[in-house]
């Protein structure tokens, strides 16, 4: 951990101020400001209405039946381990509320749940093989393959009531090639990436990770204490020491959709333009002085187009992005979830670990999730280059752990033993952010069936008052049903849409080896003049149990069909 504590004593020597320009004093006290400790009962609190459920504590906000059936669909479709995360909650909320006696009545955690009777066995996910057969396998095969398609806290509950408690054996000091080679178990139906589901779905899915990662870490009794973040006074323009959304609003005006930082892709690039094989490449930092007087000169000329980038040697970048980082007024991880990234290494296996880090990344908010995409996908890429310029997965993971873990005010809230196991710890979250990138950003299975059984809850409601609406109109019943499974679907075929084509639609059989990269090859393959390119189409799945998906190149699609018959298929751009 030698590089990490001459890290550590870099940023120290460095002061932190480089970019901030005059007026240090407030800079000082925002650092001092930046956390908050919730008040008793204001963590639940919070937890439940940024779980959408603020209406089991509080009964006297407005009631809005939509928002009942709602939650009413989104309760139903939470396994056991996820209900306990709930319950425990709103009990701990509920002991809280009668200790002030500020409520006349609050709803009882009892008529919430309905538990069932005593001759009735409880409804339990599967658990196993996708057979819901229990696998008995080795201890190198559980720590290799990763089941998406049961809930991570539900095997968490398994792994713990069976006692089958396997010690973690790696450390963050221990080789690269020591950590497991975790790999997805197959889906026929198509992995699902971040970006790929519409933003209606995608909030679908926000609330039921919220919740499944609060399980997770419950099962291994990890009481998280997480802060809030104050509002305090920040620069509203420039470049380092500006808030994250502040920087992508004044990149945003220049090119829409940007999704990173400019100056972030700036310096990577330039990093890269410089080679990556440069020994201790974001391990040597540059001249302090040096990289203060070129922040200051990025400040003033970087928007104008008018920095000299041909004389910024390769180092003093890398340094420069590493201050670009650590100078967020708040983390890259964000206050709300740094403490829970950091408690992830409390897990007891590196599944488990793996496991928590995908549910937090997907919880992040989305500019701070692309940011951290491109650095990791950048750190991999001299990582990539090892063999010249020295930079290990554990180096680059111990030298950019304090830049990423350490906001600003933060030495000052620990003790030095905090910070020695923290040291350790946070370097391990690096270094799995990094190595398994990859697993990292997908949606789990068994969230994305969640999410598609609200999505069925809620048409069969709709559905059902349709059909009343129906009957009172007395439509005829030759009238085909909105839902009704088109004939060509009943026979084998799907129709695609593709408007941008001069062939706009046409039947494709469905076979068992047919993937969504063979309907797009076939459509590309009559019409090879379409405006848009090739790799920047996606098959989407529309309609039925889901909003819209962006279809995975090796989803089958007959096994998609039958998951979900009544969705519409449209080629189109893919809106990530």
């Amino acid at each position: 951990m030698d590089d990490y504590w001459k890290e550590v004593e870099n940023i120290t020597r460095s002061g932190g101020e480089a970019g901030r320009g005059e007026g240090g004093g407030e800079g000082e006290i925002q650092e001092e400001e930046q956390q908050k400790i919730p008040e008793e009962g204001e963590q639940e609190e919070a937890w439940l209405t940024e779980a959408g459920l603020a209406r089991l504590f509080d009964d006297s906000l407005a009631a809005d039946q939509d928002q009942e059936e709602d939650n009413a669909v989104f309760l139903s479709t939470l396994t056991r381990s996820q209900v306990a995360a709930v319950e425990r909650r709103v009990t701990s909320l509920q002991q809280t509320l009668l200790r002030r006696r500020n409520r006349q009545h609050v709803p009882d955690v009892r008529d919430i749940f309905r538990h069932p009777e005593k001759d009735e066995e409880p409804s339990k996910p599967k658990e196993g093989n996708e057979n819901g057969q229990q696998d008995v396998t080795s201890a190198a095969e559980a720590e290799t393959e990763l089941n998406v398609e049961v809930a991570f806290s539900e095997q968490a509950l398994t792994y713990r009531d069976n006692q089958q408690r396997l010690k973690v054996t790696t450390s963050p000091n221990s080789p690269d090639d020591k950590l497991p080679n975790f790999k997805l178990l197959r889906d026929k139906t198509g992995q699902t990436r971040i970006g790929d589901l519409s933003p209606l779905d995608m909030k679908k899915v926000r609330r039921l990770v919220l919740v499944e990662s609060t399980a997770l870490f419950d099962t291994a009794g990890i009481d998280l204490k997480a802060h809030k973040a104050v509002k305090v006074k920040t620069k509203e323009s420039g470049l380092f020491g500006v808030p994250l959304a502040t920087l992508l609003d004044q990149d945003q005006r220049r090119a829409a959709g940007t999704k990173v930082p400019f100056i972030l892709q700036r310096l990577i690039s330039h990093i890269e333009e410089e080679g990556l094989d440069t020994e201790g490449l974001l391990r040597i930092p540059g001249a302090a002085i040096r990289v203060k007087s070129l922040c200051q000169e990025l400040e003033s000329l970087f928007h104008d187009g008018a920095f000299q980038w041909e004389q910024l040697k390769q180092h003093d970048a890398a340094s420069l992005l590493k201050l670009l980082i650590r100078e967020l007024p708040h983390p890259l991880l964000t206050v709300k979830y740094l403490n829970a990234f950091i408690a992830v290494n409390k897990l007891p296996t590196k599944k488990q670990q793996l496991q928590a880090l995908n549910l937090l990344v997907l919880l992040l908010p989305e500019a701070n999730r692309d940011t951290l995409k491109a650095l990791v996908e950048f750190f991999q890429r001299v990582i990539d280059h090892q063999g010249k310029n020295k930079m290990t997965l554990n180096n680059v993971s111990v030298v950019m752990a304090p830049n990423i873990f350490m906001f600003k005010g933060f030495r000052s809230k620990v003790t030095e033993q905090q910070e020695f196991s923290m040291a350790t710890s946070t370097a391990n979250i690096v270094r799995l952010l990094i190595r398994y990138q990859n697993l990292l950003w997908t949606i789990p299975k068994f969230i994305m069936t969640q999410v598609r059984h609200q999505n069925m809850e809620s048409h069969r409601k709709q559905n059902k008052e349709r059909a009343v609406r129906k009957l009172l109109k007395k439509i005829t019943t030759d009238k085909p049903s909105d839902k009704a499974v088109p004939e060509e679907s009943s026979q084998g075929f799907i129709r695609v849409q593709a408007p941008q084509f001069s062939k706009v639609s046409m039947a494709v059989q469905l076979t068992g080896e047919l993937q969504a990269a063979d309907v797009l090859t076939r459509f590309l393959s009559q019409d090879s003049s379409v405006a848009v390119k090739p790799e920047e189409l996606c098959l989407y799945e529309i309609g039925g149990n889901i909003k819209e998906r962006c279809l995975d190149g090796e989803t089958y699609m007959k096994d998609l069909f039958q998951l979900n018959p009544t969705a519409e298929w449209v080629i189109r751009a893919a809106q990530r």
